[in-house]
Formats: structure tokens, C-alpha cells, sequence
């Protein structure tokens, strides 16, 4: 046989086999075609959930409510909650690090206030870390281990580049608390940053693609509770790179996005305070209660709620919660 014969036959071999392999996968399709379709994780969009924090300006000892206690507000209509979490649920917890500008130099510091918010959390409380300068960093997906945490946190290095702080907290809401939406789990962020970002006016540096209109927004949508940690840098940055004006603008802006999920802005003077602040924290989520409803009268054309949470029969204790929510679209 000569070498064209035999490489002629090679091809027809391979050819056969070609064949049949596409033939199997063609049936292999069909048979899965005729099962059960896959089960799809659905989030129930007619909830709408409210995170509400209590305070008590005039003692720090706070009594347990019951959800008779609350009365809830749409567009001024009273509703019907039906569901009800208590303070003591466990709650997903982003520690969002920002590590740009002076505190990239006290990286230390910051490993070590970070362990401590790790052990004032409460049990059944899962922990995320993340960090940003100019790029997001995952140090630690949510999870229960303290330890692989703590291991996690002392492996953090000194970043490099500027402030995107309105694009990581956008990544935290749309691909780390997202997993809390589906398995229904309360979320909230603790962000630790002076809120300065590049893409403030007269502030050095292109800063982040998302605006904070949409990083706004974006928190309205979701139910996740922002809990900023203002850290003052002013006193150690360059006037002519970061201006008076970006860090007043920076503040106004923090305060806003607690607001709009119903909690307050925290602050830290400097590093070594944050080991309070972050205690202060957790003590403040023990009184968050997660309460959902659904509106009698929903037609789903897009429209503002305004949401009014109150407490009938304790006028001692103040609420706080999202203003309200944007009706969706059928």
C-alpha cells in the first residue's frame, strides 16, 4: 500500500469517529432537552423589605420589640407586615477597606482593627473583606471561619494607585451581597474610607467610572444596610491634589448613602479608633430589624413609595429606615 492509501484511510477513520462523537452529542442534547427543566433561583420582587434601625438618644439599653410594635407607611396607606426578623438574626457583614492616600502607609494598623472587627461580630454572622485604592480587591468572600479570615486579613499588601471608592462599593452591592439577596439573609456594609474619590471636582486623578448618582441609586434599589466609617485623612493630604472642598463633598456624600438605607455615618479621627467605632457598629446592628410587607395597592407603573415606619407605643425610640422604593415595571 502506498503512503497516499494509507493516509487516505487515516482520514476516513477519522472521519468515522468525527461522526459518531457528534451523532452521541446530538442524542445526549435531545435526552436533556426532553427532562425537567433546571430549577432557577427566583427573588421575590413583591417583597418589599426594610432594614430599620432603633435608637434610644436617652439610654443606651435598648428593650426587644415585637412586630406588633411597628406600623408601616405606603404612600400613607397602612400595610400588613408579613415578615418579621429580630435584631439577634445574623447578618452578612462586607468590611470595605479603603486603603488609598495616607492609609496605605499603616497598613499594619489597619490589618489590626480589621482582626478586631472580626471578633466583636456575633455568631452565625458570615464576613466578607474587600479592599480598594484604584482596583477592588476580594481578600475574603463571605464566610464563617474567623481563622481563614484573620489569615486572609494578615496577608493584605500595601496597595498602589488612586480612589475609586464609588466603583467598589458598586462591585460590593452587585457581586458580593447579591448572594445574601438570593439566600434571603440580611446584608449590611461597613466601609471604612475618608469618601474621597479621584473623580470628586479639583481632586487629582480619573477616579471612578460609576457617577455617585448611580452608586445612589443603586442603594435606594437594594436592601442592603451602608454603614460608612468616616476616617479623617484632611489633616494629612496635599490641598492642591485634594482640595478642603472634596472632603466636605465627601462627607455630605457618606451621610447620604447611610440615609437612603436607613442608618448613620460613623467616624474615626484616626486608625487607632477604629477599634471603638467598629464595636459601635456591631452593638448598632443587634437593633436593626428586618421587616417585609406587601403593597395592597401595587400596579407597577415605576412610581415613587415613600415609606414611613413608626412605633405607636414607644415615642422614647427614634427609627430609621430607607425613605421609600421605585415600583416595578411589568
Amino acid at each position: 500500500m502506498d503512503l497516499n492509501s494509507v493516509n487516505l484511510s487515516i482520514i476516513k477513520t477519522h472521519s468515522s469517529r468525527l461522526g459518531l462523537l457528534l451523532l452521541l452529542a446530538h442524542c445526549l442534547l435531545v435526552s436533556l432537552a426532553a427532562q425537567e427543566p433546571i430549577d432557577v433561583v427566583k427573588i421575590d420582587t413583591d417583597l418589599v423589605n426594610l432594614n430599620v434601625s432603633v435608637f434610644n438618644h436617652k439610654s443606651p439599653n435598648l428593650k426587644t420589640l415585637e412586630q406588633t410594635d411597628f406600623a408601616v407607611l405606603d404612600n400613607g396607606a397602612p400595610q400588613e407586615i408579613s415578615f418579621f426578623a429580630s435584631g439577634e438574626s445574623p447578618f452578612d457583614l462586607v468590611l470595605l477597606l479603603d486603603l488609598s492616600g495616607s492609609t496605605a502607609k499603616k497598613i499594619q494598623l489597619i490589618r489590626k482593627s480589621a482582626k478586631r472587627f472580626v471578633d466583636a461580630t456575633r455568631p452565625g454572622d458570615r464576613i466578607s473583606v474587600v479592599t480598594f485604592s484604584a482596583d477592588v480587591k476580594m481578600v475574603s468572600k463571605l464566610t464563617e471561619d474567623r481563622d481563614e479570615l484573620k489569615q486572609r486579613i494578615d496577608g493584605i499588601e500595601k496597595p498602589v494607585g488612586g480612589t475609586n471608592f464609588w466603583d467598589a462599593l458598586m462591585f460590593v452591592l452587585d457581586h458580593v451581597t447579591i448572594q445574601s439577596r438570593v439566600e434571603r439573609r440580611r446584608s449590611a456594609v461597613i466601609v471604612m474610607t475618608d469618601g474621597v474619590d479621584n473623580a470628586l471636582p479639583g481632586v487629582y486623578g480619573d477616579g471612578s467610572k460609576a457617577t455617585f448618582d448611580q452608586l445612589l441609586e443603586n442603594v435606594r434599589r437594594l436592601d442592603t444596610v451602608i454603614m460608612p466609617v468616616y476616617l479623617d485623612t484632611e489633616k494629612e493630604a496635599n490641598p492642591r491634589s485634594t482640595p478642603p472642598s472634596a472632603y466636605s463633598m465627601a462627607r455630605d456624600e457618606l451621610a447620604m448613602l447611610a440615609a437612603e438605607s436607613g442608618n448613620t455615618m460613623y467616624r474615626a479621627g484616626k486608625l487607632r479608633d477604629l477599634n471603638k467605632v467598629y464595636a459601635e457598629v456591631i452593638r448598632d446592628l443587634s437593633t436593626v430589624y428586618s421587616i417585609g410587607y406587601r403593597p395592597a395597592n401595587r400596579v407597577h407603573d415605576g412610581a415613587w413609595h415613600t415609606v414611613n415606619l413608626q412605633l405607636p407605643t414607644h415615642p422614647e425610640l427614634e427609627v430609621r429606615s430607607k425613605r421609600g422604593y421605585y415600583e416595578t415595571k411589568e
